[in-house]
């Protein structure tokens, strides 16, 4: 049944449409929104309302989502008591919408920080990695206290294939800020973690980032966004959320776009109004879920997590359970909270607040921390299956040993399955021999972090090409599909749609981006298909395309897809490369090599220029015999491909191979493929 839905500026009724109409519309009010008034009353959008909203309710007063939430909460959670002085949110948004920049301004305005302290950018970004690829990883505590009132950050990751992140941190908190770029709008990665947060029932603040950027288009970001809420099934309170805009580089909030204040406050305000306190039972048996584990020399492993019932003391007594079948018992030894950026020892803990629990050195993520005598194990934590996989072996090239320290398979295999207990969504097993391993995850980028990770740990090994998990349900070959959105400038469009049609990939939406000519396209496609798809957009479009996906279903087998046209230039010795073998090596294709680099036999050195692989020689050197017909003759070489570890793993075909060393990267021919092929 269709309906009418007005939001006024001091109430939200349901009114009875006069008569059955093809089409629902909602009245959005400015006012709400934060938007300026225009001279109409009410504007209108045209939306698609789900059947199951009450129609009988009217001119009930506008309140935060979180309100009405915990006014329809269950008689069970009406017993518990709610603390008043502490809030745990969680930012969350697609990536480079400016979470960990919104953070560390509201770290300064809170004061976290001397005024004479140089603190560097994106502080919460404290690993090395992160840094050098502009990205969050893996997510992390802080504090500030705003009015007498704590609240615990986290900062999560915005890439899909760290979702899993994400789905761990969501049992820490009761609310989440969504941060949406003002002129994208909701992006694949905003909507998958919006689906989990309300899945979860946690209170939604809307924060509109980078109000400042000239192209800002709040108004279609706020609607956008409201779309959204309906269509992933939100409740009428969790709709009803509260809009922010912010300028996070600027440190500025305001509850109009047009208005901003001069500091965060009203962005402080909104988490304390917005967001409830945990509730907790505080006379109850103990219990706490380990969210995170993190690592220190001296202290061991320090388990992290939300306290949800009783009083944990340093020294207490406590029971560690998996299930209510498998229990142990531990001491704990030090206790710690978050206050401002770092770690706080203290002697005890009441529920609600977010703790860290050092002496119990062997827990895991999802185990509970009990009650010694009468503790209950919490629901474990739940995450999505991975989709992508990939062999890891022991590097078996003439350069192994030189540049490593871990080459054994032994090594390999105890860093593979000590991986495990930090990251749920990474899944390994053993491979079809003693010296190979499997490795899944959410996506390549998932998997490659593992291994850049890895190499600077000193570990040298030898990575397969990533395939797709594929399932089979009723005799029925099921493959993974991604949405995969692109954003590129309309002359380059026509390229870029003919590469994701060969690849399997069918629109479903395409609109206009900005006031800068930008087309966005939006793609259901094969996980297949996206292998090696980035770098052949980038391609296509002369570096201005920007690609994301995420995960969307399991589907039917789409067919055969090409992802690569050409074949590979391979060394057929072993040697060192010279001017003179490559200036005739050169004119095959482009050269991954340069003079004077050891290669070996089987090594990938070059992109051929048209398919199938072709061996070469680069090592071949200028006789010098006959000096008059032999004379000096000043050599021009093309500048080496300089390829990146994800490059590499992108290129690679089933027959090919990455060498990973801590100081090189090399791809070479599979042998196994090549005894194969006698």
């Amino acid at each position: 049944m269709d309906m009418t839905i007005g939001f006024h500026a001091s109430s939200f009724s349901v009114l009875t449409p006069r008569k059955p109409s093809s089409s629902s519309y909602t009245s959005l009010s400015k006012h709400r929104f934060g938007l300026s008034l225009s001279p109409s009353p009410i504007i209108t959008t045209s939306l698609k309302f789900r059947p199951k909203r009450n129609a009988t309710r009217c001119r009930r007063p506008v309140k935060c989502s979180v309100s009405q939430a915990a006014e329809a909460a269950t008689e069970k959670k009406n017993q518990l008591v709610m603390r008043r002085d502490i809030r745990n949110i969680a930012i969350i948004a697609h990536v480079d919408h400016g979470k960990t920049t919104l953070v560390d301004s509201m770290l300064k305005q809170a004061k976290v920080f001397r005024d004479n302290q140089f603190v560097q950018e994106r502080i919460m970004d404290s690993n090395d990695l992160e840094r050098e690829r502009g990205i969050t990883i893996l997510s992390k505590n802080t504090s500030i206290t705003f009015k007498d009132t704590k609240i615990n950050i986290i900062d999560t990751p915005g890439h899909s294939d760290f979702g899993g992140e994400v789905e761990r941190i969501l049992n820490m908190v009761e609310g989440v800020l969504l941060v949406v770029d003002s002129v994208e709008g909701p992006m694949p990665q905003t909507r998958f973690v919006l689906k989990k947060a309300l899945e979860f029932g946690l209170a939604v603040v809307v924060v509109v980032n980078k109000i400042d950027r000239p192209s800002a288009r709040p108004d279609f970001v706020i609607n956008s966004t409201f779309e959204l809420f309906i269509e992933l099934n939100a409740t009428d309170e969790q709709c009803d959320f509260q809009a922010i805009y912010a300028s996070g580089i600027q440190g500025k909030a305001g509850l109009s776009p047009d208005n901003l204040g001069d500091d965060l406050g009203p962005l402080f305000e909104a988490v304390i109004r917005c967001i409830p306190g945990p509730r907790i039972n505080k006379d109850g048996a103990l219990q706490m879920l380990a969210t995170n584990i993190e690592y220190e020399e001296h202290k061991g492993r320090i388990a992290i997590g939300r306290l949800h019932a009783g009083v944990l003391r340093k020294g207490m007594e406590v029971k560690v359970c998996t299930s209510e079948d498998s229990c142990r018992y531990a001491r704990i030894g030090e206790l710690f909270v978050y206050e401002k950026f770092f770690r706080v020892p203290v002697e005890s803990v009441e529920a609600g607040d977010i703790c860290a629990v050092c002496g119990i050195n062997d827990i895991q993520i999802g185990e509970t921390i009990a009650d010694k005598l009468s503790g209950k194990p919490l629901p474990t934590i739940k995450v999505e299956e991975p989709t992508v996989k990939m062999s890891f072996s022991i590097n078996t090239s003439p350069f192994v040993g030189r540049e490593g320290k871990y080459v054994t398979s032994r090594n390999l295999r105890d860093r593979l399955y000590r991986e495990l207990e930090r990251n749920l969504a990474m899944k390994v097993e053993d491979g079809e021999t003693a010296d190979t391993f499997v490795v899944s995850g959410r996506g390549t980028l998932h998997i490659t972090i593992l291994i850049e990770n890895m190499r600077r740990e000193g570990y040298e090994f030898m990575v397969g090409p990533p395939k797709v998990i594929n399932k089979r349900v009723d005799d029925k070959l099921l493959e993974p599909f991604e949405i995969a959105t692109v954003e590129v400038p309309e002359v380059h469009m026509g390229s870029v749609v003919e590469l994701l049609g060969k690849r399997r990939g069918q629109m479903f939406d395409m609109q206009g981006v900005g006031s800068e000519g930008t087309t966005m396209l939006k793609y259901k496609i094969p996980t297949r298909g996206l292998l090696g798809l980035r770098n052949a957009i980038l391609t296509a479009s002369r570096g201005t395309a920007i690609l994301n996906t995420l995960f969307d279903s399991y589907g039917p087998w789409a067919g055969d897809i090409s992802t690569r046209d050409q074949g590979s230039l391979v060394a057929f010795e072993d040697g060192t490369t010279t001017s003179y073998a490559l200036c005739s090596s050169q004119d095959r294709g482009q050269l991954f090599v340069s003079p004077g680099l050891e290669v070996y036999k089987g090594q990938i050195v070059g992109i051929h220029q048209r398919s199938g692989d072709l061996s070469l020689n680069v090592c071949k050197k200028k006789a010098a015999t006959n000096v008059r017909s032999n004379k000096e003759v000043s050599v021009v070489l093309d500048t080496a491909l300089d390829y990146s570890l994800d490059d590499c793993i992108e290129y690679i075909q089933e027959d090919e191979l990455v060498e990973v060393t801590p100081q090189s990267i090399r791809m070479c021919k599979n042998p196994k493929f090549a005894k194969k092929g006698r």
